[in-house]
Protein backbone atom coordinates (compact mmCIF):
# COMPACT_ATOMS: atom_id res chain seq x y z
CA UNK A 1 0.00 0.00 0.00
CA UNK A 2 1.40 3.53 -0.76
CA UNK A 3 2.61 5.85 2.07
CA UNK A 4 0.07 8.87 3.04
CA UNK A 5 0.05 11.88 0.99
CA UNK A 6 2.57 14.34 2.84
CA UNK A 7 0.21 17.26 4.39
CA UNK A 8 2.55 19.86 2.48
CA UNK A 9 1.59 18.10 -0.56
CA UNK A 10 -0.10 20.05 -3.42
CA UNK A 11 -1.91 16.83 -4.56
CA UNK A 12 -3.39 15.77 -1.57
CA UNK A 13 -6.45 14.64 -2.59
CA UNK A 14 -8.69 15.25 -5.72
CA UNK A 15 -11.88 16.60 -4.52
CA UNK A 16 -14.86 15.51 -7.36
CA UNK A 17 -17.58 15.02 -4.65
CA UNK A 18 -17.50 15.87 -1.19
CA UNK A 19 -16.96 14.30 0.84
CA UNK A 20 -15.61 10.98 -0.67
CA UNK A 21 -17.52 7.40 -0.72
CA UNK A 22 -14.59 6.69 2.20
CA UNK A 23 -16.58 8.65 4.43
CA UNK A 24 -20.09 6.48 3.76
CA UNK A 25 -21.23 4.17 6.19
CA UNK A 26 -23.68 1.27 6.16
CA UNK A 27 -27.10 3.10 7.34
CA UNK A 28 -28.35 2.00 10.73
CA UNK A 29 -31.98 1.45 9.20
CA UNK A 30 -32.24 1.45 5.26
CA UNK A 31 -34.22 4.83 4.56
CA UNK A 32 -36.58 4.33 1.76
CA UNK A 33 -35.83 6.25 -1.26
CA UNK A 34 -39.51 7.24 -1.69
CA UNK A 35 -38.73 9.73 2.04
CA UNK A 36 -35.17 10.83 0.74
CA UNK A 37 -36.76 11.99 -2.10
CA UNK A 38 -40.02 13.00 -1.30
CA UNK A 39 -39.39 17.04 -0.24
CA UNK A 40 -36.20 17.29 -2.67
CA UNK A 41 -36.79 20.11 -5.85
CA UNK A 42 -36.92 17.52 -8.68
CA UNK A 43 -37.04 19.79 -11.58
CA UNK A 44 -33.30 19.61 -12.80
CA UNK A 45 -31.76 16.26 -12.31
CA UNK A 46 -28.55 14.67 -13.44
CA UNK A 47 -29.11 11.17 -14.25
CA UNK A 48 -25.80 8.88 -13.60
CA UNK A 49 -25.77 5.22 -14.86
CA UNK A 50 -22.44 3.50 -13.89
CA UNK A 51 -21.45 0.62 -15.98
CA UNK A 52 -18.58 -1.08 -13.66
CA UNK A 53 -16.54 -3.04 -16.60
CA UNK A 54 -13.14 -2.31 -18.89
CA UNK A 55 -10.98 -4.14 -21.05
CA UNK A 56 -7.92 -3.09 -18.57
CA UNK A 57 -7.72 -2.12 -15.34
CA UNK A 58 -4.95 1.09 -15.38
CA UNK A 59 -2.20 0.72 -12.98
CA UNK A 60 -3.47 4.21 -11.75
CA UNK A 61 -7.23 3.93 -11.59
CA UNK A 62 -8.95 3.61 -8.16
CA UNK A 63 -12.40 4.03 -9.74
CA UNK A 64 -15.04 0.80 -8.88
CA UNK A 65 -14.62 -1.44 -12.43
CA UNK A 66 -13.88 -5.06 -13.03
CA UNK A 67 -11.30 -6.00 -16.25
CA UNK A 68 -12.79 -8.69 -18.82
CA UNK A 69 -16.31 -9.60 -16.86
CA UNK A 70 -17.15 -13.09 -18.62
CA UNK A 71 -20.58 -12.26 -20.85
CA UNK A 72 -23.15 -13.80 -18.86
CA UNK A 73 -21.92 -11.44 -15.81
CA UNK A 74 -22.40 -8.44 -18.21
CA UNK A 75 -26.01 -9.46 -19.34
CA UNK A 76 -27.26 -10.20 -15.29
CA UNK A 77 -25.62 -6.75 -14.76
CA UNK A 78 -27.63 -5.20 -17.49
CA UNK A 79 -31.13 -7.07 -16.23
CA UNK A 80 -30.56 -5.70 -12.31
CA UNK A 81 -29.47 -2.55 -14.55
CA UNK A 82 -33.18 -2.54 -15.36
CA UNK A 83 -34.61 -3.56 -12.22
CA UNK A 84 -33.23 -1.21 -10.28
CA UNK A 85 -33.81 1.83 -13.00
CA UNK A 86 -37.70 1.01 -12.26
CA UNK A 87 -38.07 0.83 -8.99
CA UNK A 88 -35.90 3.94 -8.62
CA UNK A 89 -38.25 5.59 -11.38
CA UNK A 90 -41.31 4.82 -9.02
CA UNK A 91 -39.59 6.25 -6.25
CA UNK A 92 -39.06 9.94 -7.34
CA UNK A 93 -41.07 12.51 -6.81
CA UNK A 94 -44.39 12.85 -10.27
CA UNK A 95 -42.86 15.74 -12.74
CA UNK A 96 -39.51 15.26 -11.93
CA UNK A 97 -37.28 16.42 -14.83
CA UNK A 98 -33.60 15.94 -15.90
CA UNK A 99 -31.45 18.46 -16.88
CA UNK A 100 -28.53 16.44 -18.27
CA UNK A 101 -27.46 12.63 -17.69
CA UNK A 102 -23.82 10.46 -18.00
CA UNK A 103 -22.74 7.34 -19.21
CA UNK A 104 -19.48 6.20 -16.69
CA UNK A 105 -17.74 3.60 -15.17
CA UNK A 106 -15.84 1.84 -15.66
CA UNK A 107 -16.04 2.08 -19.82
CA UNK A 108 -19.44 2.41 -20.81
CA UNK A 109 -18.44 1.31 -24.34
CA UNK A 110 -17.03 -2.12 -22.87
CA UNK A 111 -20.53 -3.19 -23.40
CA UNK A 112 -21.40 -4.07 -27.31
CA UNK A 113 -23.59 -1.39 -29.38
CA UNK A 114 -26.73 -3.81 -28.56
CA UNK A 115 -25.88 -3.50 -24.78
CA UNK A 116 -25.40 0.28 -24.96
CA UNK A 117 -28.53 0.53 -27.49
CA UNK A 118 -30.35 -1.69 -24.08
CA UNK A 119 -29.00 1.38 -21.59
CA UNK A 120 -30.27 4.14 -23.83
CA UNK A 121 -33.94 1.91 -23.52
CA UNK A 122 -33.84 1.44 -19.95
CA UNK A 123 -33.09 5.35 -18.97
CA UNK A 124 -35.71 6.73 -21.67
CA UNK A 125 -38.64 3.70 -20.84
CA UNK A 126 -38.68 4.79 -17.16
CA UNK A 127 -37.72 8.08 -16.69
CA UNK A 128 -39.13 11.50 -17.84
CA UNK A 129 -36.26 11.81 -20.02
CA UNK A 130 -35.42 12.50 -23.84
CA UNK A 131 -31.59 11.61 -24.15
CA UNK A 132 -31.44 13.46 -27.43
CA UNK A 133 -32.83 16.33 -25.21
CA UNK A 134 -30.40 16.86 -22.46
CA UNK A 135 -26.39 17.14 -22.46
CA UNK A 136 -25.41 13.64 -22.48
CA UNK A 137 -21.95 12.46 -21.54
CA UNK A 138 -20.26 9.09 -22.32
CA UNK A 139 -17.20 7.96 -21.12
CA UNK A 140 -14.81 5.83 -23.81
CA UNK A 141 -11.63 4.25 -24.11
CA UNK A 142 -9.04 3.67 -27.66
CA UNK A 143 -9.52 -0.05 -27.29
CA UNK A 144 -13.43 0.25 -27.29
CA UNK A 145 -14.39 3.45 -29.48
CA UNK A 146 -15.42 1.23 -32.11
CA UNK A 147 -17.63 2.70 -35.38
CA UNK A 148 -20.54 0.37 -34.37
CA UNK A 149 -20.73 1.77 -30.74
CA UNK A 150 -20.20 5.44 -31.42
CA UNK A 151 -22.89 5.27 -34.35
CA UNK A 152 -25.47 4.15 -31.19
CA UNK A 153 -23.99 6.88 -29.20
CA UNK A 154 -24.27 9.18 -32.02
CA UNK A 155 -27.92 8.31 -33.00
CA UNK A 156 -28.87 8.42 -29.49
CA UNK A 157 -28.28 12.16 -29.10
CA UNK A 158 -24.75 11.94 -27.15
CA UNK A 159 -23.90 14.98 -26.77
CA UNK A 160 -19.65 14.60 -25.42
CA UNK A 161 -17.47 11.51 -25.53
CA UNK A 162 -14.30 11.56 -22.81
CA UNK A 163 -11.23 9.38 -23.73
CA UNK A 164 -8.83 8.72 -21.69
CA UNK A 165 -5.57 9.21 -23.53
CA UNK A 166 -3.20 10.16 -20.67
CA UNK A 167 0.09 10.09 -22.92
CA UNK A 168 0.42 9.96 -27.38
CA UNK A 169 4.18 8.10 -26.28
CA UNK A 170 3.74 4.50 -25.10
CA UNK A 171 6.66 3.92 -23.09
CA UNK A 172 5.11 6.78 -20.89
CA UNK A 173 1.43 5.36 -21.26
CA UNK A 174 2.97 2.06 -20.10
CA UNK A 175 4.84 3.33 -17.20
CA UNK A 176 1.43 4.73 -15.97
CA UNK A 177 0.20 1.38 -16.10
CA UNK A 178 -1.43 1.63 -19.17
CA UNK A 179 -0.86 -0.52 -22.09
CA UNK A 180 -1.86 0.88 -25.05
CA UNK A 181 -0.82 1.36 -28.17
CA UNK A 182 -0.36 4.65 -30.08
CA UNK A 183 -1.92 3.25 -33.20
CA UNK A 184 -4.58 2.23 -31.24
CA UNK A 185 -5.27 5.72 -29.76
CA UNK A 186 -5.14 7.16 -33.51
CA UNK A 187 -7.69 5.12 -34.88
CA UNK A 188 -10.29 5.26 -31.95
CA UNK A 189 -10.01 9.39 -32.46
CA UNK A 190 -10.55 9.23 -36.11
CA UNK A 191 -13.38 6.79 -35.32
CA UNK A 192 -14.86 9.63 -33.07
CA UNK A 193 -14.26 12.73 -35.03
CA UNK A 194 -15.72 10.37 -38.39
CA UNK A 195 -18.82 8.95 -36.68
CA UNK A 196 -20.14 11.03 -33.60
CA UNK A 197 -21.45 14.65 -33.77
CA UNK A 198 -20.38 15.24 -30.08
CA UNK A 199 -17.61 17.36 -28.47
CA UNK A 200 -14.47 15.46 -27.91
CA UNK A 201 -12.58 15.56 -24.29
CA UNK A 202 -9.21 14.21 -24.26
CA UNK A 203 -7.61 13.06 -20.58
CA UNK A 204 -3.98 13.50 -20.42
CA UNK A 205 -1.70 12.85 -17.61
CA UNK A 206 1.38 14.67 -16.37
CA UNK A 207 3.77 13.07 -13.64
CA UNK A 208 4.83 10.15 -15.29
CA UNK A 209 7.79 8.25 -15.21
CA UNK A 210 10.56 9.94 -17.31
CA UNK A 211 8.09 12.67 -18.48
CA UNK A 212 9.75 15.65 -19.40
CA UNK A 213 9.02 18.93 -20.21
CA UNK A 214 9.23 17.90 -23.87
CA UNK A 215 7.62 14.78 -24.23
CA UNK A 216 4.60 16.45 -22.54
CA UNK A 217 4.48 19.34 -25.10
CA UNK A 218 4.34 16.18 -27.62
CA UNK A 219 1.49 15.01 -26.01
CA UNK A 220 -0.27 18.32 -25.50
CA UNK A 221 0.33 18.78 -29.11
CA UNK A 222 -0.73 15.83 -30.33
CA UNK A 223 -4.14 15.98 -28.17
CA UNK A 224 -4.69 19.57 -29.86
CA UNK A 225 -4.20 18.59 -33.61
CA UNK A 226 -7.82 16.42 -33.08
CA UNK A 227 -9.11 20.09 -32.09
CA UNK A 228 -10.97 18.54 -29.04
CA UNK A 229 -13.81 20.38 -27.90
CA UNK A 230 -12.28 20.36 -24.04
CA UNK A 231 -8.47 18.53 -22.45
CA UNK A 232 -8.69 17.57 -19.04
CA UNK A 233 -5.21 17.87 -17.32
CA UNK A 234 -4.56 15.40 -14.59
CA UNK A 235 -1.73 14.69 -12.30
CA UNK A 236 -0.96 11.40 -11.43
CA UNK A 237 -1.86 10.27 -8.26
CA UNK A 238 -0.73 7.25 -6.39
CA UNK A 239 -3.39 5.68 -4.47
CA UNK A 240 -3.78 2.66 -2.22
CA UNK A 241 -4.14 -0.91 -3.90
CA UNK A 242 -3.38 1.08 -7.52
CA UNK A 243 -0.27 -0.77 -8.40
CA UNK A 244 1.68 2.61 -8.09
CA UNK A 245 3.76 3.96 -5.42
CA UNK A 246 6.28 6.62 -4.35
CA UNK A 247 6.11 10.11 -2.38
CA UNK A 248 8.95 12.52 -2.92
CA UNK A 249 8.91 16.59 -3.09
CA UNK A 250 10.98 16.63 -5.73
CA UNK A 251 7.93 14.09 -7.71
CA UNK A 252 5.29 17.18 -6.75
CA UNK A 253 7.79 19.80 -7.79
CA UNK A 254 7.79 18.15 -11.19
CA UNK A 255 3.97 17.76 -11.47
CA UNK A 256 3.56 21.31 -10.67
CA UNK A 257 5.94 22.46 -13.37
CA UNK A 258 4.35 20.35 -16.07
CA UNK A 259 0.82 21.71 -14.56
CA UNK A 260 1.61 24.98 -15.38
CA UNK A 261 2.87 24.49 -18.69
CA UNK A 262 0.39 22.87 -19.68
CA UNK A 263 -1.95 25.63 -18.59
CA UNK A 264 -0.32 28.02 -20.65
CA UNK A 265 0.06 25.93 -23.29
CA UNK A 266 -3.40 25.40 -23.72
CA UNK A 267 -4.69 28.68 -22.78
CA UNK A 268 -2.41 30.20 -25.64
CA UNK A 269 -3.93 28.34 -28.08
CA UNK A 270 -7.08 29.36 -27.85
CA UNK A 271 -8.41 27.01 -24.95
CA UNK A 272 -10.08 28.47 -21.67
CA UNK A 273 -9.87 27.61 -18.24
CA UNK A 274 -12.86 26.42 -16.45
CA UNK A 275 -10.88 24.26 -13.24
CA UNK A 276 -7.65 23.01 -12.31
CA UNK A 277 -8.14 20.35 -14.60
CA UNK A 278 -10.72 21.63 -16.94
CA UNK A 279 -10.14 23.19 -19.97
CA UNK A 280 -12.32 24.17 -22.95
CA UNK A 281 -12.26 25.60 -26.41
CA UNK A 282 -13.28 29.08 -26.63
CA UNK A 283 -14.54 28.91 -29.62
CA UNK A 284 -16.59 25.75 -29.04
CA UNK A 285 -20.42 26.23 -28.68
CA UNK A 286 -22.20 24.84 -25.80
CA UNK A 287 -23.73 21.70 -26.35
CA UNK A 288 -27.82 22.09 -26.53
CA UNK A 289 -28.07 25.56 -24.84
CA UNK A 290 -31.92 25.17 -24.36
CA UNK A 291 -31.09 22.34 -22.24
CA UNK A 292 -32.56 22.82 -18.51
CA UNK A 293 -30.05 24.57 -16.31
CA UNK A 294 -28.29 22.46 -13.47
CA UNK A 295 -26.58 23.64 -10.78
CA UNK A 296 -23.87 21.05 -8.94
CA UNK A 297 -23.99 23.05 -5.63
CA UNK A 298 -28.08 22.69 -5.46
CA UNK A 299 -29.55 19.70 -7.76
CA UNK A 300 -29.43 16.20 -7.42
CA UNK A 301 -27.93 13.04 -9.02
CA UNK A 302 -29.67 9.69 -9.32
CA UNK A 303 -27.19 6.90 -9.94
CA UNK A 304 -27.98 3.65 -11.44
CA UNK A 305 -25.41 0.53 -11.34
CA UNK A 306 -23.55 -0.44 -8.09
CA UNK A 307 -20.69 1.98 -8.56
CA UNK A 308 -23.35 5.40 -8.38
CA UNK A 309 -24.14 7.43 -6.15
CA UNK A 310 -27.43 9.82 -5.98
CA UNK A 311 -27.22 13.16 -4.16
CA UNK A 312 -30.34 14.48 -2.50
CA UNK A 313 -29.92 17.84 -0.34
CA UNK A 314 -29.39 16.10 2.74
CA UNK A 315 -28.56 12.66 1.71
CA UNK A 316 -25.56 11.24 -0.35
CA UNK A 317 -25.98 6.83 -0.82
CA UNK A 318 -24.27 4.35 -3.16
CA UNK A 319 -23.70 1.08 -2.84
CA UNK A 320 -20.65 -0.43 -0.99
CA UNK A 321 -17.02 1.03 -2.32
CA UNK A 322 -14.45 -1.15 -3.28
CA UNK A 323 -11.29 -1.04 -5.51
CA UNK A 324 -9.54 -3.94 -4.71
CA UNK A 325 -10.51 -6.87 -7.73
CA UNK A 326 -11.91 -9.65 -5.11
CA UNK A 327 -13.97 -7.27 -3.73
CA UNK A 328 -15.24 -5.41 -6.41
CA UNK A 329 -16.20 -8.93 -7.82
CA UNK A 330 -17.94 -8.90 -4.53
CA UNK A 331 -20.36 -6.32 -4.85
CA UNK A 332 -21.06 -7.06 -8.67
CA UNK A 333 -22.42 -10.30 -7.78
CA UNK A 334 -24.51 -9.02 -4.75
CA UNK A 335 -25.82 -6.13 -7.39
CA UNK A 336 -26.70 -8.52 -9.81
CA UNK A 337 -28.39 -11.02 -7.25
CA UNK A 338 -30.92 -8.37 -6.34
CA UNK A 339 -34.53 -8.01 -6.89
CA UNK A 340 -36.40 -5.03 -7.74
CA UNK A 341 -37.74 -4.48 -3.89
CA UNK A 342 -34.46 -4.45 -2.76
CA UNK A 343 -33.03 -1.43 -4.95
CA UNK A 344 -36.05 0.76 -3.38
CA UNK A 345 -33.75 1.53 -0.08
CA UNK A 346 -30.28 3.08 0.18
CA UNK A 347 -27.31 0.97 1.80
CA UNK A 348 -24.27 2.49 2.62
CA UNK A 349 -24.61 6.60 2.54
CA UNK A 350 -23.70 9.65 4.73
CA UNK A 351 -26.16 12.36 5.64
CA UNK A 352 -25.06 16.16 5.77
CA UNK A 353 -25.75 18.81 8.51
CA UNK A 354 -25.95 22.13 7.97
CA UNK A 355 -22.53 22.47 8.28
CA UNK A 356 -21.43 19.82 5.60
CA UNK A 357 -23.82 21.46 3.58
CA UNK A 358 -22.14 24.50 3.33
CA UNK A 359 -19.01 23.03 2.95
CA UNK A 360 -19.91 20.98 -0.46
CA UNK A 361 -21.55 24.43 -1.77
CA UNK A 362 -17.81 25.61 -0.68
CA UNK A 363 -16.23 23.20 -2.65
CA UNK A 364 -17.97 22.67 -5.41
CA UNK A 365 -17.83 26.73 -6.23
CA UNK A 366 -14.72 27.82 -5.42
CA UNK A 367 -12.66 24.96 -7.15
CA UNK A 368 -13.62 26.78 -10.30
CA UNK A 369 -12.29 29.93 -12.17
CA UNK A 370 -15.84 31.67 -12.09
CA UNK A 371 -15.44 31.23 -7.65
CA UNK A 372 -18.37 31.33 -5.15
CA UNK A 373 -20.69 33.59 -5.49
CA UNK A 374 -21.80 35.44 -2.72
CA UNK A 375 -25.12 35.76 -3.03
CA UNK A 376 -26.00 32.68 -4.11
CA UNK A 377 -23.98 31.31 -1.03
CA UNK A 378 -26.22 33.77 1.26
CA UNK A 379 -29.45 33.22 -0.23
CA UNK A 380 -29.04 29.50 0.67
CA UNK A 381 -27.41 29.71 3.82
CA UNK A 382 -28.09 33.73 5.26
CA UNK A 383 -24.40 34.17 5.87
CA UNK A 384 -20.93 34.84 4.42
CA UNK A 385 -18.98 32.27 3.17
CA UNK A 386 -15.97 34.36 5.07
CA UNK A 387 -17.65 34.26 8.05
CA UNK A 388 -18.49 30.73 8.53
CA UNK A 389 -15.13 29.60 7.49
CA UNK A 390 -12.76 31.99 8.62
CA UNK A 391 -9.68 30.52 9.39
CA UNK A 392 -10.40 28.60 6.45
CA UNK A 393 -10.03 31.59 3.67
CA UNK A 394 -7.47 33.36 6.14
CA UNK A 395 -5.26 30.30 5.58
CA UNK A 396 -6.01 30.73 1.94
CA UNK A 397 -5.31 34.55 1.97
CA UNK A 398 -1.68 33.82 3.94
CA UNK A 399 -0.38 31.66 1.39
CA UNK A 400 -1.76 34.08 -1.39
CA UNK A 401 -3.70 31.86 -2.82
CA UNK A 402 -6.84 34.06 -2.59
CA UNK A 403 -7.77 37.36 -4.18
CA UNK A 404 -7.74 40.23 -2.05
CA UNK A 405 -10.81 41.33 -0.43
CA UNK A 406 -12.42 38.18 -0.21
CA UNK A 407 -15.14 39.43 2.75
CA UNK A 408 -16.43 42.18 0.86
CA UNK A 409 -16.13 40.90 -2.85
CA UNK A 410 -18.76 39.99 -4.78
CA UNK A 411 -17.55 36.60 -6.00
CA UNK A 412 -14.62 34.83 -3.90
CA UNK A 413 -12.19 33.48 -6.30
CA UNK A 414 -8.95 31.73 -5.87
CA UNK A 415 -5.94 33.08 -7.59
CA UNK A 416 -4.22 31.66 -10.18
CA UNK A 417 -1.35 29.64 -7.61
CA UNK A 418 -4.42 28.93 -5.76
CA UNK A 419 -6.50 27.33 -8.36
CA UNK A 420 -3.35 25.13 -9.15
CA UNK A 421 -3.32 24.12 -5.65
CA UNK A 422 -6.54 22.79 -5.89
CA UNK A 423 -5.76 19.21 -4.35
CA UNK A 424 -4.64 21.36 -1.49
CA UNK A 425 -7.34 23.71 -1.18
CA UNK A 426 -10.29 21.22 -1.15
CA UNK A 427 -9.17 18.92 1.83
CA UNK A 428 -8.71 22.23 3.75
CA UNK A 429 -12.45 22.80 3.78
CA UNK A 430 -13.24 19.15 4.79
CA UNK A 431 -15.28 18.23 8.40
CA UNK A 432 -13.48 16.62 10.78
CA UNK A 433 -16.20 13.87 10.74
CA UNK A 434 -15.41 13.51 7.05
CA UNK A 435 -11.64 13.61 8.14
CA UNK A 436 -11.93 10.81 11.22
CA UNK A 437 -14.27 8.45 8.72
CA UNK A 438 -11.83 8.45 5.87
CA UNK A 439 -9.05 7.64 7.90
CA UNK A 440 -11.17 5.13 9.87
CA UNK A 441 -11.76 3.34 6.20
CA UNK A 442 -9.80 0.65 5.24
CA UNK A 443 -9.14 0.56 1.44
CA UNK A 444 -10.49 -2.95 0.21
Amino acid sequence: MAEPVRADSPYRSYVYAYPHKSAYRPFAERPHLYDLWLRENTSALSLYAHIPFCEMRCGFCNLFTRSTPPAEQVTAYLDAFERQAETVAACLPENSLFARAALGGGTPTYLTADELARVYDTLERHFPLDMGGVPVSVETSPATATPDRLQVLDARGMTRISMGVQSFIDSEAHAAGRPQKRAEVDRALAAIRKHARADLNVDLIYGIDRQTARTWEYSLDTALSWEPEEVYLYPLYVRPLTGLGRRAREWDDHRLALYRQGRDHLRERGYEQVSMRMFRRADAPEPLASAPDHSCQTDGMVGLGCGARSYTGTTHYSFDYAVGVGRVRSIIADYVGRDGADFARAEVGFVLDADERRRRHVLQSLLRVEGLEVADYTARFGAHPVGDFPEEFAALTARGWLEDGAADAATVRLTEDGLAHSDSVGPDFFSARVNRLTAEYEAS
